[in-house]
């Protein structure tokens, strides 16, 4: 059963993005003009394109359906994986192998910002250029 569902979210990035997908059972459909909208990859002739990027289809039947893209196979077609929870509503689109290997080849730590005991933000960004020693714990 298809139920065309305007409040899907798909976080991208770690950025919330509200779109119209289609839903039927653990397949998550969006239609090329979602897939620009939120992603920026846009359907041509030469395949899924972003920027000057593009990424051809070929036999990639499991992508484009009659009822849009397919998020699972675009998720794959771009190597980057995907956390689904249909029954949520909400998808997540990790970063590609590739994308984490140059970000670790960087040695730069992604920018956060968290209190300290006192209240206080502190930005990582503030303390480039610094020796610092951060402390995480879980109780789990």
């Amino acid at each position: 059963m298809r139920v065309a569902d305007p409040n899907f979210t798909l976080i991208d990035d770690g950025h919330v993005l509200p779109v119209a997908a289609t839903v039927d059972h653990q397949r998550v459909r969006l239609s090329p003009a979602a897939v620009r909208d939120a992603l920026g990859w846009e359907l041509k002739p030469q395949g899924l394109c972003k920027e000057e990027r593009c990424v051809r289809l070929g036999g990639a039947t499991d992508v484009i359906t009659a009822d849009g893209i397919n998020l699972a196979g675009l998720a794959a077609l771009l190597a980057r994986p995907l956390a689904l929870d249909v029954d949520a509503r909400a998808a997540y689109l990790g970063a590609s192998a590739g994308e984490r290997a140059a970000q670790l080849a960087s040695l730069q730590a992604p920018d956060f910002t968290l209190p300290d005991l006192s209240g206080r933000m502190h930005s990582l960004s503030g303390y480039r250029g610094k020796k610092i020693l951060l402390v995480a714990y879980a109780s789990w």
